[in-house]
């Protein structure tokens, strides 16, 4: 099955714990603290494959989650790096936050490789709270934990030639003679149900031609199947437009309503160069072909996909229009990147029950690594909050002995 947008949730993994540990040994009475660092959690990357084609491996599974970071343990011993997650997609896949819609990365490059969420730090083992003053530190600090987002992957095919035209116009038959690839291929609207691509080769080069299905009247808006699959016009840089010559319709307000949605769309659309193929001339009047090149401007080739009559030419003015355009390139946007809290910040509000809490990147990182039933714990803990500039701003907040202190899920009194 063709998927080409998905939403997931992403996770970086947690960095491990450290360790609180002392050095034992026959004969070793005091051998001091040798608890090891944890382990960085794993990042979450995204990575193009090449021989993906739809975002079908992102189907049923939603949730995908980098490994944690191992813990730290006693001899110095560091916790085990978690691994990294990585997300393959097909090339053309623009990787959005799910919340903002902002643009976290366009794999537009068969190499490409993007870093969307970095695991969380490991936490320091007591051996790193050793100093001149504190010889034995009895506590360590825990991992960094992360949060979990939600992002969109949305593919957009990349191709030279996109061929649009309504339903039955005649657009897999000609990409399928143009090209080594195998569409369906009936005498029914709505065949195509997921875009084709395939490659045509001339004497001098070679190009990329995309089928665009399902587009009608209303695709702009949601109709039929144009509005899914309408976003994968977006890289070509030709159009060529297919036109059913034979209907006994009126030709060129079929010409008229795709163009319509594909402009509604996206108005930059217009930009884009457009050749008018003239489709199924072997069953039409030719009295239809001179009323539509009588009221429609533009590079008219008359052609059949069945007998293959004028495709030679129009091949030609194809590749001459695409040697004269600039080389594709991704699309521009300011990258979307997840904010990271200053790791120095923080706040103290007062509660309803008159409590003041304290909260912020400073607080979170401290409360990891605070044992309150340890002394040395403790007072590490008083000393940063005096030099951060915390206890300072709870005098302000009008704080006195015997007031509670919140923190996270934990409480303790304070006291001058």
């Amino acid at each position: 099955m063709f998927i080409d947008r998905a939403k997931i949730y992403i996770k970086s993994g947690n960095g491990g714990d450290g360790c609180t540990s002392f050095y034992t040994e026959k004969y070793v009475p005091n051998g001091g603290p040798d608890g090891g660092d944890g382990g960085d959690g794993g990042n979450v990357v995204v990575k193009v494959n090449e021989s993906a084609t739809s975002l079908s491996e992102f189907r049923f599974g939603k949730h995908y989650r980098a490994e944690d970071g191992g813990n730290g343990s006693g001899k110095n011993r560091h916790g085990k790096n978690g691994a990294d997650l990585v997300l393959y997609v097909p090339r053309g896949t623009v990787v959005r936050d799910a919340e903002s819609g902002g643009i976290i990365a366009d794999m537009y490059y068969p190499d490409d490789c993007v870093t969307v969420l970095t695991g969380g730090i490991g936490g320091k083992g007591n051996a790193r709270f050793k100093s001149s003053r504190r010889q034995a530190p009895g506590f360590s600090q825990k991992g960094e934990p992360t949060k979990e987002r939600a992002i969109v992957l949305e593919l957009k095919t990349i191709a030279d030639v996109g061929l649009v035209g309504l339903p039955n116009a005649g657009k897999s038959t000609l990409l399928s003679v143009l090209t080594r690839a195998n569409p369906k291929i009936a005498n029914y609207p709505f065949t195509t149900l997921s875009p084709n691509l395939g490659v045509c080769y001339t004497d001098d080069n070679s190009f990329t031609i995309a089928d665009i299905p399902g587009l009608i009247e209303g695709a702009a808006d949601g109709a039929g199947l144009g509005h899914k699959f309408l976003r994968h016009i977006d890289r070509t840089r030709l159009i060529v437009h297919v036109v059913d010559i034979s209907s006994d319709d009126d030709a060129v307000n079929a010409y008229n309503t795709v163009n319509a949605e594909v402009f509604k769309y996206n108005p930059e659309l217009k930009s884009v160069p457009q050749i008018i193929a003239l489709n199924k001339i072997d069953c039409a009047d030719k009295k239809a072909i001179d009323k539509f090149r009588s009221r429609v401007d533009g590079e008219i080739y008359a052609i059949s996909g069945v007998t293959h009559s004028g495709l030679d030419v129009l091949i030609k003015a194809v590749s001459r229009c695409l040697a004269a355009l600039p080389p594709p390139t991704p699309i521009e946007f300011e990258p979307f990147r997840y904010e990271e809290a200053d790791p120095n910040s923080f706040a103290v509000e007062r509660a309803d029950d008159g409590a003041f809490v304290l909260s912020g990147a400073m607080i979170e990182k401290l409360a990891r690594t605070v044992v309150l039933d340890d002394r040395d714990s403790f007072m590490y803990f008083q000393r940063r909050l005096d030099m951060g500039g915390v206890t300072k701003a709870m005098k302000k907040a009008g704080i006195k002995s015997g007031d509670t202190v919140r923190i996270m899920d934990t409480e303790f009194t304070y006291e001058e």
